[in-house]
C-alpha cells in the first residue's frame, strides 16, 4: 500500500516538515517530495520517532507501553483521576486519558444484515486476507480510498486477479493527485469565509476557487486544497442546517474531489478497467442474501427504475470508517456513551469536544482529564483525517498535558 499524501506533507512534527522525507532517503536516496511512498515505511518512521523523543525526554518522565484493550473508563468524581478498565480483568488509574484509538472498523451495511458472518462476505478488509481466485468474481461496496486499497491487494498478482465491480451510490473513483504547489495558487480566504454563511454560497464560492485557480494555470485541485486548509473555520461558520444538507447533497462529491489517489495507483485501476477485469457502477444497495455457497445482491442503479441483481463469490465491505460512536460495535465507546463520559455530536460525525481537544460528556461538561485526538474531531473541524490535521492537534493535547505537571 502507497501513503496518499506526498512525503513532503507526511512530518508528525510541526517543527521539522522535511523530517518524514530525510527519514526516508536514509532507505530510498532518490525519494523526493512528491513521491508516494509504501505507508509500511511511515510505520517505520513513526517507530523511530517515538524512540528518539522517549530517548531525549526530561528525566521525570517516563514512557511505559502495556498490551491490552481497553474497554471502559469510569469517573467517580468530576475533578477524580480516571480508571482505565482492561479487557483481561486489569486497572489502571490515570490523572488524564487522551483517546487516540485511530480509524473504527467500517459501518454495518444494513441491507447485509443476512450474510454478516457468512464467508463469502468480508466486513472488514483491514482484518482479512484479500488474496482472491481469478475465477472469482467479487464485488466491493464502495469506490473510494478503502475500495482502492482492496483494489490494489487483490490486483497485486495478475495470475489471481478476480473479476472485480465496485458499486457506490455516485459511482465516483478518486482521482489523481498532482504536485504540492503551496504558492501557485493565492486564493481570497476573506470572500470564501464571507461565503461561508450559507451552503449555497460557499458552494458558489468553491466553484468561482475553481475557475480563478484555472486562470492560474493550475486546475481544481488547488482550489480544493486552499478550501481543505481553511476547513475547520468554514466548518463552524456554516449554520448547523447547511451542515446537514451538505452532509445529505455534496458529501459525496466533496469525498471525491478532496481524497485523491497517487497517479500510480489510478494508472492501476484505469488498466483494470481497460482489461476488463474492473467495473465501476452508481447504484443502491438494497438487498444481499445467500445464494447456495456465494452471495446474491440486488441494487438499484443510479437513474433507473429497477434494480438488478448479480451473483458474486465475495463481497467485500468497503464503505470506511464508522464513526457513529452511538451504535459502535466498540466496547470502549459503548462504554464510554452509556456512563455519560462521551456524547455523539449532532451530525453524527463522532464525538463532542471542547478546547484543546476535551472530551464533552453528555452533561456538556468539558472534562478536564479527558482528552481525544482523532479522525472523530471532524465533528467540529470537518477536515480532521491527515497528518497535516492531526500532528497540530496532538502537539497542543501534548503541551497542554506537559504544562500541567
Amino acid at each position: 500500500y502507497l501513503l496518499n499524501v506526498p512525503a513532503s506533507r507526511m512530518s508528525a512534527n510541526p517543527a521539522a516538515p522535511e523530517e518524514f522525507l530525510e527519514f526516508a532517503r536514509r532507505r530510498i536516496p532518490r525519494a523526493s517530495g512528491e513521491d508516494f511512498l509504501p505507508r509500511s515505511l511511515y510505520g517505520d518512521y513513526l517507530e523511530e520517532a517515538l524512540l528518539a523523543a522517549q530517548l531525549s525526554s526530561p528525566r521525570h518522565v517516563r514512557f511505559e507501553t502495556w498490551r491490552g484493550e481497553v474497554e471502559g473508563l469510569r469517573r467517580v468524581e468530576r475533578d477524580a483521576p480516571l480508571r482505565v478498565e482492561l479487557g483481561d480483568g486489569r486497572d489502571l488509574t490515570a490523572d488524564h486519558v487522551v483517546l487516540a484509538t485511530g480509524n473504527p472498523p467500517p459501518a454495518s451495511i444494513r441491507a447485509a444484515q443476512s450474510v454478516v458472518g457468512h464467508p463469502r462476505y468480508i466486513g472488514n478488509p483491514w482484518v482479512h486476507d484479500l488474496q482472491f481466485v481469478r475465477e472469482e468474481k467479487v464485488l466491493l461496496i464502495g469506490t473510494g480510498l478503502t475500495a482502492a486499497d482492496v483494489i490494489s491487494a487483490s490486483s497485486a498478482d495478475e495470475r489471481t486477479t478476480p473479476s472485480l465491480h465496485a458499486l457506490s451510490r455516485h459511482g465516483f473513483v478518486p482521482p489523481r493527485q498532482t504536485p504540492f504547489r503551496p504558492d501557485a495558487f493565492p486564493g481570497d480566504g476573506h470572500a470564501l469565509l464571507a461565503a461561508a454563511t450559507s451552503l449555497r454560497g460557499l458552494t458558489r464560492s468553491v466553484r468561482l476557487l475553481a475557475t480563478e485557480a484555472e486562470d492560474c494555470g493550475g486546475d481544481w485541485r488547488e482550489a480544493i486544497t486552499f478550501v481543505r486548509n481553511m476547513a475547520p473555520t468554514i466548518w463552524r461558520r456554516l449554520p448547523e442546517r447547511d451542515r446537514l444538507r451538505f452532509l445529505r447533497h455534496l458529501r459525496a462529491l466533496w469525498d471525491a474531489h478532496r481524497h485523491r489517489l497517487p497517479a500510480e495507483v489510478l494508472r492501476r485501476i484505469d488498466a483494470l478497467k481497460a482489461q476488463g477485469r474492473l467495473h465501476v457502477h452508481a447504484g443502491r444497495i438494497e438487498e444481499i442474501n445467500p445464494h447456495g455457497d456465494r452471495l446474491e445482491v440486488r441494487w438499484r442503479p443510479r437513474g433507473v427504475g429497477g434494480s438488478c441483481t448479480h451473483v458474486f463469490d465475495r463481497v467485500v465491505n468497503c464503505t470506511g470508517p464508522d464513526y457513529t460512536i452511538a451504535n459502535s460495535g466498540e466496547a470502549l465507546w459503548r462504554n464510554l456513551v452509556q456512563c455519560r463520559l462521551a456524547a455523539p455530536d449532532a451530525l453524527g460525525l463522532g464525538l463532542r469536544t471542547g478546547p484543546n481537544g476535551a472530551v464533552v460528556d453528555a452533561d456538556a461538561w468539558p472534562g478536564p482529564h479527558l482528552f481525544y485526538v482523532g479522525p472523530m474531531l471532524r465533528a467540529d473541524h470537518w477536515e480532521a483525517t491527515a497528518v497535516g490535521e492531526l500532528r497540530m492537534h496532538a502537539q497542543r493535547v501534548a503541551t497542554l498535558l506537559a504544562n500541567e505537571r
